[in-house]
């Protein structure tokens, strides 16, 4: 029952967002055929390449060696391909780059491909606000995608949520989303596995998460690129055991510094037999930059007390610069020298600290 109450929760939401916009008024009948109502392809790509030294942990080698580890790595390689059947349809498919570690397997080292993207959009423009839609199949969720538009470093690394396992970036399910009128903001629900692109559904229990983002000032100002957002989701491992995250963020956006504060609680119980886990933690980040030349800092600090009632704690500290390639039309590009440090406090088996430096590419197109 507890699953079905979710689900039509979860319907509900998508219902009344479909419900909202078909509130409107509808094309008229009859009406000239539209420029966008042919069908349309496009490719894109996107590729996170890196050279990381590990100042620690040391490792050892195969001799016995004490050494300082270090490599060159494709942290990400992207193949987007988007199409529109007309101004209403739309669909896309891109598979994403893994390094096979499976234990025993043949492709064992290699990278293999696997799919992050799959859906089918429903676009919603001709009944309420531009950018509206709805889709099924295997998307964006609503926090990680919407959280990286405005931190744009995710070739440095994954956001705090993410690096630590909270959220999945993708998931199999059906979503919608809504412009508030003006830009004064959006809201985006969905009905997912809960398991995310990189695992199978496991049982009957879905995961029923929301977005919702206020702009207060959206019409001008100093205050133009303040967002106020908030997300939840609700799910469980299995029944009665809940797997719960409550996330709020502050975020501004200006010509010469974007930066956050987030704020994480979850709630984790893998059996109903077991006992409840509650973490929290927050995350700071700023990226102040110089002028209009190209340059730009990464400063961020995250923390994060996986379990409330042990007196456990990660510390993470990064620090980088950044070049954005300018005047490239439709490439987006950077260079980043950066340094990566996180330590643990009161793990059991103890946990080394880990502190590396690297060289970090992007390109997307």
């Amino acid at each position: 029952m507890q699953s079905f109450a979710r689900i039509a929760v979860a319907a509900t939401a998508i219902a009344w967002i479909a419900a909202t916009t078909f509130a409107q008024t509808s094309p008229a009948a009859g009406s000239t055929p539209r420029a966008d109502d042919n069908p349309s392809i496009k490719f894109g790509s996107t590729i996170f390449a890196d050279y990381t030294y590990n100042e620690s942990p040391t490792t050892t080698d195969a001799d016995g060696n004490t050494i300082h580890n270090s490599s060159f790595n494709v942290g990400r390689a992207y193949f987007n391909v988007f199409g529109t059947l007309n101004h209403l349809i739309a669909y896309r498919i891109t598979p994403d780059i893994t390094r096979e570690t499976g234990s025993g397997s043949s492709l064992a080292g290699s990278y293999t491909f696997r799919l992050k993207y799959a859906f089918g959009q429903l676009n919603l423009d001709d009944w309420t606000t531009k950018g509206s839609w709805v889709r099924l199949g295997l998307q964006q969720t609503p926090w990680i995608d919407y959280a990286e538009g405005i931190y744009r470093y995710r070739f440095q690394g994954p956001t705090f949520v993410d690096r630590e396992g909270y959220f999945p970036s993708s998931d199999s399910g059906l979503s919608g989303h809504w412009n508030f009128p003006g830009n004064y903001g959006d809201i985006q629900a969905g009905f997912f596995n809960g398991e995310g692109y990189a695992k199978a559904e496991t049982n009957n229990e879905k995961a029923f998460q929301v977005r919702g983002t206020v702009r207060p000032l959206p019409l001008g100002g100093p205050l133009k690129g303040l967002r106020l957002s908030a997300f939840v989701d609700e799910d469980h491992y299995v029944q009665s055991a809940k797997r719960t995250r409550y996330l709020g963020q502050i975020s501004f956006e200006h010509p010469l510094i974007n930066a956050a504060f987030e704020y994480l609680s979850a709630k984790d119980q893998t059996l109903s037999s077991k006992p409840e886990v509650d973490a929290n933690g927050w995350s700071v980040w700023a990226t102040p930059k110089f002028g209009t030349s190209g340059w730009e800092m990464l400063l961020r600090h995250d923390y994060l007390k996986p379990n409330k009632s042990v007196d456990q704690k990660r510390t993470r500290n990064i620090a980088g610069i950044a070049y954005w390639f300018q005047h490239m039309h439709n490439v987006q590009s950077a260079l980043m020298v950066d340094y990566d440090s996180t330590k643990q406090t009161n793990f059991t088996p103890s946990r080394a600290d880990d502190t590396r430096y690297g060289l970090k590419l992007l390109v997307n197109f």
